[in-house]
């Protein structure tokens, strides 16, 4: 048998600390040629002489031209997220295309499959939002599966959407053979005629909370625009928000783990800000089958560049771009998967050390089409790096470093309006905040700009599910005149929900309607397009009876985005502190009888037997003894 690279050996680099490989016994131990040899490291098991004919015989059915290609070719995994349907993946298979020819050209063998994937949008406020996140895992299933089975070599994967990222990347910290990921790119900006401005996806969401609440009208002041109804107006701006292939365009979750993974050094520099629709996409596609070819011959596995330093770019990035909660969600569990130590604390010690500078959607003005226009993301990385902010010695998947990748692009011209000047930012630290307290002992994460205020105290609102608070809000039954609200969303956690569904329909109508006196926390999530004061990823969730299943309507919560606490705070005989809460929590918890969980049987019961809690990551694979 062919000898195995333990986990004693170390990079060519010459690192002295033991190689990351994925622990003895938690995957199969796959035989493999050593490094720096064949390319056909995996793949020779089954076309070295004639131990496996049957094997060959179907390779030959599939396209392997001759016996040479047979016995020598490395065969290339190309994992495509494609599926129609879905603006950010109905392109991808076209992709996946190019990078196969390119392949081929690289006189290797090329095999395209795709995996599955799920439209937050479409999805979104109804109950297929509860099957979001779990596609994560069945991604990271499906690739691994494929890869291990059928002994590729190299995997190049290409997703669109925000939970096909980390899909991809958990699938090759799992299969561990050379990788790289191309970003299926952002969609172009929409134009509103009636609006009179450029729009996207979030503006149907806010939009509705508008229309709801009476406040959508025309903007156009003469012309047959200017008796537009408010419907009109709302069919004006669903038929124009997406105007063709892409991710949605803001700084939401898609853009933000996009930006994120080319930071760690897992893409090629400027995967994540290329516009699906541009030429420099199709050029990447075509670069691919060179980059992966250097990997193999290098020996650059996904564990090698998914490091403790890769993801503390991840983060920086994350928070200097005004990126996604989910962000976090998914650095904990492609972090988990790939056995580096990564918590919420450091999420937090991140985010006390980084500025937030960008003027981006949901938030700010602009658009990954504006920030493509003045550089991209590699522009943005080289000004990091030259500031200290970011590790520019880490490895990436083109055999150089992250520094040197970004040498030759150009510096963010200084009058650019996108990236405020480190000296000037938006908000001295970053916007995503780890909150912990008596609401969340075992944390929650909270997207706080400043723009919205650092603090809010409010009286507890509560719902059970997500559908009430829309019902809620689609009748107007949350008013501007009641004072501070703190409208809590329960029982939608990753076992809850099942699934931990996002709710931007709540969060985006709330802007829409103008409802500045309400704050939102949930044990769900929320989409990279929310904003506002809001609180997500509630542990322990209401589902397993954490605190946020004990408040109560009228209960006072206290959210602190500086010293980073929610609390539920209560007072007896005019005296407030910890101790009354305490007490009638335990009193309340007596009486609890926890919700009969729904559904028993299929894909989300099984989600919910397997996932862990959200301050690690929601990952169904904890470890463990199968036995």
């Amino acid at each position: 048998m062919a000898p195995h690279i333990d986990d004693t050996s170390t990079q060519e680099s010459g690192q002295n600390e033991p190689r990351n490989e994925p622990k003895d016994g938690e995957y199969i131990q796959w035989e493999t040629l050593p490094p720096n040899g064949a390319l056909n490291r995996w793949s020779h098991v089954l076309t070295r002489e004639h131990e496996f004919p049957g094997a060959q015989a179907m390779l030959y059915g599939a396209g392997v031209p001759n016996r040479d290609m047979m016995k020598n070719a490395p065969h290339v995994g190309i994992a495509t997220v494609w599926w129609e349907g879905n603006p950010c993946n109905t392109h991808l298979l076209d992709f996946g295309k190019i990078v196969k020819k390119s392949v081929e050209k690289q006189n290797m063998l090329a095999w395209q499959y795709n995996t599955i994937g799920v439209s937050d949008a479409i999805t979104m406020g109804g109950e297929g939002m509860r099957y979001s996140l779990q596609s994560r895992e069945i991604i990271a299933d499906s690739i691994e599966t494929v890869t291990c089975a059928q002994h590729h070599d190299a995997n190049i994967s290409i997703p669109g959407c925000d939970k096909n990222m980390p899909g991809v990347v958990m699938a090759a910290a799992r299969h561990n053979r050379p990788f790289l990921m191309i970003y299926g790119g952002t969609i172009r900006k929409g134009h509103s005629d009636l609006l009179d401005k450029d729009i996207n996806i979030v503006t149907c969401y806010e939009a509705a909370g508008a229309y709801n609440y009476g406040k959508l009208q025309t903007n156009c002041k003469s012309g047959p625009g200017a008796n537009a109804t408010p419907s009109d107006v709302l069919e004006d701006i669903t038929q124009h928000a997406c105007p063709g292939a892409g991710a949605c365009g803001g700084m939401y979750t898609a853009n933000t783990m996009a930006t994120a993974i080319e930071a760690m050094g897992l893409s090629l520099p400027g995967s994540s800000s290329y516009p699906a629709t541009s030429p420099e996409k199709a050029r990447e596609c075509e670069r691919a089958a060179e980059a992966i070819r250097i990997c193999m011959e290098k020996d650059i596995r996904p564990r090698d560049l998914m490091t403790r330093a890769a993801f503390e770019n991840a983060l920086v990035v994350t928070m200097v771009l005004g990126g996604s909660t989910n962000g976090i969600l998914h650095f904990l569990a492609m972090a988990n998967t790939a056995d580096v130590p990564l918590t919420l604390d450091d999420v937090q010690r991140t985010s006390n050390r980084t500025p937030f500078l960008a003027d981006l959607a949901p938030s700010g003005r602009y658009f990954m089409e504006d920030l493509y226009k003045i550089g991209g993301t590699p522009s943005v990385l080289k000004m990091l790096v030259a500031a200290g902010l970011i590790d520019g010695s880490i490895m990436t998947v083109t055999g150089k470093t992250l520094a040197e990748n970004v040498a030759s692009w150009p510096a963010l011209d200084p009058g650019q309006k996108i990236i405020r000047p480190l000296d000037d930012p938006i908000k001295a630290t970053g916007h995503l905040r780890v909150l912990h307290g008596n609401l969340s002992p075992g944390g929650s994460v909270a997207k706080i700009t400043g723009k919205e205020g650092l603090s809010f105290t409010g009286a507890a609102r509560v719902f059970n599910k997500e559908h009430e608070l829309n019902d809620a809000l689609a009748v107007g039954a949350i008013r501007p005149d009641e004072g501070n609200l703190v409208l809590i969303v329960r029982f939608e956690g990753p076992k809850g929900g099942p699934g931990m569904p996002e709710q931007l329909r709540a969060s985006a109508a709330i802007m829409g309607a103008g409802l500045k006196n309400v704050a939102l926390v949930t044990d769900g999530r929320y989409s990279g397009a929310s904003h506002g004061f809001i609180v997500g990823h509630v542990v322990p969730e209401a589902a397993l009876g954490g605190p946020v299943a004990l408040v109560q309507d009228g209960d006072t919560v206290m959210i602190d985005a500086i010293m980073n606490r929610i609390d539920v705070v209560r007072t007896v005989d005019g005296v407030q502190g910890e101790y009354e809460i305490v007490k009638e929590f335990e009193r309340r918890r007596k009486v609890w009888v926890p919700p009969k969980m729904k559904p028993t049987r299929g894909a989300l019961a099984k989600y919910a037997r397997l996932v862990g809690d959200a301050s690690h990551g929601a990952v169904t694979d904890l470890g463990g003894s199968a036995w």
